[in-house]
């Protein structure tokens, strides 16, 4: 029972573990500058410079307008390369142009900021950036940072920007790559006019992506234009999700793999211990499928009550964790290679509450075939001399 107990456990806590990731994933992806799904013009995938921009997008959003389902919400963004530099260090950064109202609702930065304030319309000189950022070149609120990229017509454009507000984000090296700035003040200092480098969009429902990629695939001039779901955005993240499964079936068949021996091991000593048990009833004029079916039906309490035991400490366990989460920082770089939060909240699903224990039931009563076996074959006479 004890190793029902420990595997069921291990099996619902390492899947709400896996599960957890898996989430947080797909969530941080979507709310760091992806959303569900991206309109660029075409080119710009491959090559982000200022040359594939969109010089137009009124053609985008009228099409946006028409076709993405109601509650959904999207905005433009100008997104360059660049280099943040001030008296002490200089670093390449993302440039990210927005507009502050917009953005809020699509993306983490609207509740990210901790110190000093959000970006407002209006705010030609005003930057955003992250925590990390600002202890890496020493500068703090109200102190100017200046940036520097290439504008349309090829020359080198500058401008310096006063912090407004510092943000922290769940990832480190999301707060050392991306500053934020107006859409206006990004447009004029990289001479733009009207142009932007993306529509990002927020669905309802994730799963709604690959339908309304499609529908604006087909509303919108394919040589001009690439629709991209969240799905081809974050392709680490994508070929996570497409091995959790298995690495969550691959982990209960090595669990229950060990506890089939204990399984196996406990229940033939309690066969071999009462040989004389058996051929008793064998004698009274019990039949072996009789015998059979006794074992199958301790072994099969043997696995409910351990199976109870183990749901309750598993889901006990994901919710002494669901407040706090599991903390990684200690190994935040290595993880936020992966995408991985600093903090790992688990999060319990019933298809594998289902699965673990649909698993240790069904299998812990195969196991226990050949024990019920063996007590099924022994004689009486063989019952008699056994000592």
């Amino acid at each position: 029972m004890t190793a029902v107990i420990i595997g069921v456990w291990s099996m619902i806590f390492l899947g709400a573990l896996m599960r957890g990731i898996a989430d947080q994933m797909v969530r941080n992806g979507v709310a760091t500058l992806i959303g569900h799904l991206q309109v660029h013009w075409r080119g710009y995938r491959d090559d982000p410079v200022i040359e594939n921009s969109m010089a137009d997008p009124e053609v985008v959003e009228t099409a946006l307008k028409r076709l993405i389902p109601p509650g959904s919400q999207w905005t433009s963004r100008v997104r360059v390369n660049a280099i943040a530099s001030n008296a002490r260090h200089s670093d390449s950064v993302t440039l990210v142009g927005i507009d502050p109202l917009r953005e809020a609702r699509v993306s983490f930065i609207g509740q990210a900021v901790t110190q000093g304030r959000y970006l407002r319309p209006d705010d030609k000189y005003g930057i955003v950036v992250g925590k990390a950022l600002a202890e890496k070149f020493e500068t703090k609120l109200g102190r100017k940072l200046v940036l520097m990229s290439q504008d349309t017509g090829g020359e080198v454009a500058s401008r310096a920007f006063r912090v407004l507000g510092i943000f922290r984000a769940e990832m480190e090296a999301t707060e050392k790559q991306f500053v934020f700035v107006t859409m206006n003040a990004a447009q004029q200092m990289l001479r733009l006019k009207n142009g932007i480098s993306e529509i990002s969009v927020i669905l309802p429902d994730h799963k709604q992506a690959e339908e309304v990629a499609t529908s604006l695939g087909a509303a919108l001039p394919p040589t001009c234009y690439e629709i991209h779901t969240w799905r081809e955005l974050l392709p680490l993240v994508t070929a996570y999700l497409k091995i959790n499964h298995q690495f969550l079936f691959l982990w209960f068949l090595v669990v229950f793999i060990a506890m089939g021996f204990g399984i196996v091991n406990t229940t033939l000593m309690a066969v071999f211990e009462r040989i004389r048990e058996f051929g008793l009833l064998k004698a009274l004029g019990m039949k072996p499928w009789w015998i059979i079916k006794e074992v199958l039906t301790e072994t099969c309490f043997l696995l409910v009550i351990g199976m109870a035991i183990g749901d309750i400490l598993g889901v006990l366990s994901i919710l002494a964790l669901s407040a706090s989460g599991i903390d990684l920082s200690s190994l935040a770089a290595g993880m936020e290679y992966f995408g991985i939060s600093r903090v790992i909240y688990p999060v319990i699903h019933g298809r594998d509450l289902s699965m673990a224990n649909l698993v240790v039931f069904v299998l812990g009563l195969l196991v226990s075939v050949y024990p019920a076996l063996k007590a099924a074959r022994f004689t009486p006479v063989k019952a008699m001399v056994h000592t």
